[in-house]
């Protein structure tokens, strides 16, 4: 499989709403917030199978309601499209479990 290039994580962040760039290194960080910690799980592992599916994974940290990402694609040092496509997918996946 090819990987995607680096775009960076200011390219990115102007095509997601509500990500951001991390501090001190080229990746996307947001927080999501659920109802519960059930809401919260579930949502995690949705992403994780369809990370699974690309071969990336987040970088998440996880407390009853709360999750915080990070993305970037270790392999070619920063963000790429890869994240893009991850972030979009937890993005649409956080809206339905609302």
């Amino acid at each position: 499989m090819t990987r995607p290039s680096k775009i960076g994580a200011r390219a990115a962040v102007t095509r997601l709403e509500g990500w951001s760039a991390a501090e001190g290194r080229d990746a996307i960080a947001k927080t999501f917030r659920f109802e519960d910690f059930n809401a919260a799980f579930g949502w995690m592992s949705r992403v994780a199978l369809a990370a699974e599916k690309h071969d990336h994974h987040p970088e998440w940290f996880n407390v009853y309601n709360r999750v915080e990402v990070t993305l970037s694609t270790h392999d070619a040092g920063g963000v790429t499209e890869l994240d893009v496509a991850l972030a979009t997918f937890m993005d649409a996946a956080a809206r339905a479990s609302s």
